[in-house]
């Protein structure tokens, strides 16, 4: 028979991930054993799970290992394993080419950090490739389980923007990595060198990763005899961790196992295992991550993965969309559930009631972890807020059962904290709230500096009163679901009607009376450009502020959502004076008509530039404020 050898480029984000892993990973060379083996147990997995449906797969060879070895005088590395095996279109779809957009962020981190972050490698797919890191050459050869013997296909490439691939006859199925290591490379030749790193980094592995015998020193004669059928030894632990009983596991062993599940070089910030028993029994090993990946944002949209779902140690599928609501998408772990049905496809999943019972559960576990962190270790806290603060901020909106729970773990920078840092909670809030106090206040802005100098904490200030000032851009959206915490209504300080008590009426009624003639004056200066101007309750020091309704939204968050496309409904402001200062006092006796009108439209877009509202027209501002300076 005549085999064609066929030689094809690879795909242009496939050949710059190949440059940036080979150029950048020099520091964390031994990654590629871990991915290798990492995509050998995946292919066991896989395996397993088809020959459910079809036990005939197994054909006779239901052990499933994955075995490493080296020849020293070839200086060749080789990962094989007895899994499901790829065909030749499978080959070329995830060898030849990459089409997640995953991908795609991969390499704008990578070339927004201009080097490689080892802990990237495999998040996106890319595992495969850092076999180039030590290897001038890989071969893989592999057959899918079920295909003839000769329906085995072979693929080389020397990482270098092309590839070979052609026909083979493969004797079992699944697939072999071959690595011809570079020059400088003989380290990963060394039986203790790999058996180490096997057990670093994959001793969780469910399947035996066996590896031949080393016979003592002088005995290579008797070790050659038979390489047909070498004498093979398990070098790792092979039962998933998660079935051991927690005082059996070190902490070493929990983030060696969170390590090799997130792809992550960092450990984990804290971890929860748990074990179910009744009418339902399943295990849960959920991890809190240290850092977040670089594709946390991307994850309501593009396919999430973290929360791996077994069935009686059976790997099913990643089920992080099934198990973890969105706003905990940086939860990682395993489920494993004893009644499920092992044949549950994602369209039974999503109306399976076990698995909303099995979801229910590691939210709340997630949760408890979260708590505890905060309770027990606040530095660990105040890091994982910083990295993960927003997105819990998201459940606020998607999880109305658990939207107290969650904002008792948020926090704001504050009135009365320390600068910017956002260290208080409500908790902390409502427990040193002033006597007679019925409401929390706070204020958002585009920036902590905007809110912290906000016209309308003046008087908040002048009563003593505490102010949560907010300004991540998630905050406003999420006000708009968090209504009240612990009995106490949330009040935005520029929002309605500010509460006086009747001292205080009386006081601003008379001031609104004798500032009425000023008012009329505003009014009609400005014209349409206001829906009302008004005595100020809110303002100590400043000339003028703006006001909102209950319901409307704030300037700078109408005017971010401009800027992305939306459709804003526009809103005239009320502007609210204090007849007591200097320029409103210059106004009111200022008998030139356009000067005095210079004068009110410069309270009003100083007023707009508080807010964080963007000025119609800028060059006329600057224009008005030359006239004025120049007298």
């Amino acid at each position: 028979m005549t085999t064609t050898t066929e030689t094809r480029p690879f795909e242009a984000e496939v050949a710059q991930v190949l440059h940036l892993v080979t150029h950048s990973l020099y520091s964390h060379k031994e990654i590629f054993l871990r991915e290798l083996i990492s995509n050998a147990s995946d292919a066991c997995d896989k395996l397993r799970f088809e020959s459910i449906a079809n036990p005939d797969l197994l054909a006779g060879d239901a052990e499933l290992h994955i075995d490493v070895s080296w020849d020293k005088d070839a200086r060749t590395i080789t990962i094989a394993d007895n899994g499901i095996g790829m065909s030749r279109d499978e080959v070329v779809a995830n060898i030849g080419s990459i089409a997640s957009s995953g991908t795609r962020r991969f390499l704008e981190a990578m070339g927004a950090e201009q080097k490689a972050d080892a802990r990237l490698i495999g998040q996106f797919g890319v595992g495969f490739y850092s076999a180039f890191v030590v290897a001038g050459r890989v071969t893989v050869l592999t057959r899918r389980a079920g295909a003839a013997p000769e329906d085995g296909v072979k693929w080389e490439s020397d990482g270098r923007g092309e590839y070979t691939l052609e026909a083979a006859t493969v004797p079992a199925r699944g697939t072999t990595v071959v690595l011809h290591l570079k020059d400088g490379e003989d380290e990963f030749l060394d039986g203790w060198k790999l058996r180490g790193l096997v057990r670093k980094y994959s001793d969780h592995v469910a399947f035996p990763i066996r590896m031949p015998k080393e016979t003592p020193a002088g005995d290579d004669d008797d070790a050659k005899q038979d390489d047909a059928a070498p004498a093979w030894e398990t070098a790792n632990d092979a039962s998933a961790l998660w079935t051991r009983p927690k005082s059996e596991i070190s902490d070493e062993e929990y983030q060696a196992f969170y390590k090799s599940l997130g792809h992550d070089f960092n450990d984990a910030a804290a971890w929860t295992h748990n074990r179910v028993e009744g009418s339902q029994s399943f295990t849960t090993l959920l991890y809190l991550p240290a850092k977040p990946p670089f594709d946390l944002m991307m994850g309501g949209r593009d396919e999430r993965k973290g929360l791996k779902l077994y069935i009686k140690r059976v790997f099913i599928m990643d089920a992080a969309e099934e198990l973890l609501p969105n706003y905990l998408r940086f939860g990682r772990g395993v489920v494993d559930a004893d009644d499920l049905p092992l044949n549950v496809s994602r369209e039974i999943l999503q109306h399976n009631r076990q698995l909303e019972r099995i979801k229910g559960a590691c939210v709340k576990r997630v949760l408890d972890l979260i708590e505890k962190l905060s309770r027990d270790e606040p530095e660990k806290f105040a890091a994982f807020l910083k990295a993960f603060g927003n997105t819990l901020k998201e459940g606020i909106v998607e999880d109305a059962g658990n939207r107290e729970r969650i904002a008792r773990l948020l926090r704001f920078a504050s009135t009365r904290g320390d600068g910017d840092a956002q260290t208080v909670s409500l908790d902390d809030y409502v427990g040193r709230m002033t006597p007679g106090q019925d409401a929390i206040w706070y204020v958002t802005a585009d920036g902590y500096r905007a809110a912290a100098g906000t016209p309308q904490l003046e008087a908040f200030r002048a009563k003593d009163i505490e102010v949560l000032l907010m300004s991540d851009r998630i905050d406003e959206w999420m006000l708009g679901h968090l209504h009240e915490y612990a009995g106490k209504p949330l009040r935005h300080v520029a929002k309605g009607e500010l509460p006086l008590d009747e001292a205080g009426k009386q006081k601003q009624e008379e001031a609104a009376k004798a500032a009425a003639p000023l008012l009329e004056k505003l009014k009609r200066l400005l014209g349409d450009r206001v829906e009302d101007v008004r005595v100020s309750a809110r303002l100590t020091d400043s000339p003028a502020c703006l006001a909102m309704s209950e319901w409307e939204m704030a300037p700078h968050l109408a005017h971010l959502l401009r800027e992305a496309g939306q459709d804003v409904p526009e809103s005239k402001p009320t502007l609210e004076v204090n007849p007591a200062h200097p320029l409103l006092q210059r106004v009111d006796g200022e008998a030139d008509d356009a000067r005095a009108t210079d004068l009110a439209t410069l309270l009003l877009e100083q007023a707009q530039l508080s807010a964080g509202a963007p000025l119609p027209d800028p060059a006329a501002f600057v224009q008005r404020m030359n006239r004025l300076l120049a007298g």
